[in-house]
């Protein structure tokens, strides 16, 4: 149980922080953020409550075999070395899933049959040719996940099963929902905790207001899954699994008032059925009205929203729509932060507003930012007369600003050239120097004033005499192939409803919120209630 192990978390771009954050705050060590992912260290119990416990995390691998391959032969003799025994047996069944990053290996489908065929072919060597486990792509019993990156090949458990934000609550939903994980990571990233009011003026399906109550109460969203991949795996516990799956003690009361509002009588009543799916009825409130009818709301708190795009949703008089929501900020949301996601388009100038922060993000596959507004009463000259500050906006300014200058040195460093040669650092040094003189001045009296193309031209002169006799360039050679298909780049699984994944406990449920959902199904493993 002590045993410790590499993993990755999967998030969307933006959310990395968000997740680093939570895998910290749940014990993991080696927290290390990266490209849409977060890799940490810990024992199994830190992969269940990773599963169970993360909010912005979309699945959590499980690294088991790394190695080069610089083809898909050396790829296949490799993948099979590897003890496939040890995760399956011959009745069992998997699937693979392939993401490349590769000049070499530009077909995920071509990799993921060449996997497919060491791992049956491994089997078939030991245990005859009838002997192997089936491929099936849903619902397989061992998930395998290979992510090549130049000819640096992974091959990870996926312990998850479905994508992470299908939480098993949704039971039906509006045109174009925003991702339970991104809604997820835009609250904790407006820093809202359950400690002041919080407001979506055109909810939808009640996304927000669900991922909302869940963060205030403190209920694990894994807690709806019907079913995890590990569940599957030889070495799972389920002794320590439901021990996890059953702790709510750290699930509080919920003080403040969580209210959402749309103007489609139909978009409210998709959002009642999924928190009543939920079992969050007590802690939101419900309003079919139109952004136009607000006339008051609840004194500082936060708003957050996903208005249409003009894209997937859109509306008769977009820039209207726009001026209505700045309008409506600075007139009845006075002393609020507003957290607006919009995609990268003319729409959002028409607020009116200087954001406070604009933080890029995806939402599936648009290009969006999300933006925070401080609607503060007066100008900005007496705001800050009056005491006001805005360290928090700077505060995060510097730390999206440290974000990126921390990638930024990431990527110089791995590029930056060497100068290994004892005779490029005196160059170096005496440029160094220089800077700042002015043209035609000699640095001290006496002193040659030095220039820096001349030096530069007899400094290469001396070292790399130019080649004369070198070939001219090859205009025979085979031009690029532009009909190559391209990288197979992550991809963010399409939402689908899961019938199956309604699980949380009823009774537990009555006794925190005082209603339990309505489901169609029993639960599949219910919670036992504390001592």
């Amino acid at each position: 149980m002590t045993d410790k192990f590499e993993m990755v978390a999967k998030t969307f771009q933006g959310l990395e922080d968000v997740l680093a954050e939570e895998l910290r705050d749940l014990g993991a060590e080696n927290v290390e953020p990266g490209r849409r992912m977060v890799s940490f260290e810990g024992d199994l119990e830190m992969l269940y409550k990773a599963n169970l416990c993360c909010r912005t995390a979309l699945r959590i691998l499980k690294p088991i075999f790394k190695f080069t391959a610089v083809n898909t032969d050396e790829l296949y003799d490799r993948a099979k070395e590897f003890d496939w025994g040890t995760l399956m047996s011959v009745g069992s069944t998997f699937s693979i899933d392939t993401v490349a990053f590769s000049d070499e290996f530009t077909h995920s489908r071509f990799v993921t049959y060449r996997v497919k065929d060491a791992i049956v072919d491994w089997f078939k060597d030991r245990y005859g040719d009838d002997k192997r486990p089936g491929v099936r792509l849903q619902d397989a019993d061992v998930m395998i996940n290979v992510h090549i990156s130049g000819d640096q090949v992974t091959l990870s458990l996926d312990s998850s099963g479905e994508s992470l934000h299908k939480r098993g609550y949704r039971v039906a939903q509006t045109e174009a929902p925003i991702n339970e994980v991104l809604a997820a990571g835009i609250i904790l990233k407006s820093g809202w905790r359950g400690d002041c009011p919080l407001v979506d003026p055109m909810c939808g399906s009640g996304t927000f207001l669900i991922e909302a109550a869940l963060i205030a109460a403190n209920i694990n969203p894994g807690v709806y899954r019907r079913h995890f991949s590990f569940e599957n795996w030889k070495d799972f516990d389920p002794e320590l699994f439901d021990r996890l799956y059953n702790d709510d003690s750290e699930e509080r009361e919920v003080t403040h008032k969580i209210i959402g509002a749309d103007m489609s009588p139909r978009a409210i009543d998709i959002a009642a059925q999924n928190i009543r799916s939920a079992g969050v009825g007590r802690m939101i409130e419900l309003h079919t009205r139109p952004l136009s009818e607000w006339q008051e709301a609840p004194e500082g708190g936060i708003l957050v929203t996903n208005p249409p795009y003009g894209e997937r949703i859109s509306s008769d008089d977009m820039e209207g729509l726009y001026r209505l929501i700045g309008n409506k900020l600075k007139n009845i949301f006075k002393g609020y932060q507003a957290w607006i996601i919009a995609a990268k388009n003319d729409y959002v100038k028409e607020i009116g507003l200087s954001p406070s922060v604009k933080i890029p993000i995806l939402n599936g596959a648009i290009e969006c930012e999300l933006r925070e507004y401080i609607i503060f009463e007066g100008d900005y000259k007496h705001f800050r007369a009056e005491g006001g500050r805005l360290r928090d906006i700077e505060d995060r300014k510097d730390e999206e600003m440290d974000y990126v200058r921390e990638r930024k040195e990431r990527r110089i460093a791995g590029n930056r050239r060497r100068f290994d040669d004892e005779d490029e650092r005196p160059f170096r040094e005496k440029r160094r120097e220089n800077r700042g003189t002015r043209a035609g001045e000699p640095r001290n009296e006496g002193e040659k004033r030095y220039s820096p193309n001349r030096d530069r031209k007899s400094f290469d002169r001396e070292r790399k005499p130019f080649d004369r006799e070198r070939k001219p360039f090859d205009r025979e050679r085979k031009p690029f192939d532009r009909e190559r298909k391209p990288f197979d780049r992550d991809r963010e699984e399409p939402q689908s409803e899961n019938p199956l994944a309604k699980r949380r406990n009823e009774e537990l449920l009555n006794r925190i919120t005082g209603e339990g959902p309505k489901l169609n199904q029993p639960s599949m493993r219910p919670r036992k209630p504390r001592n």
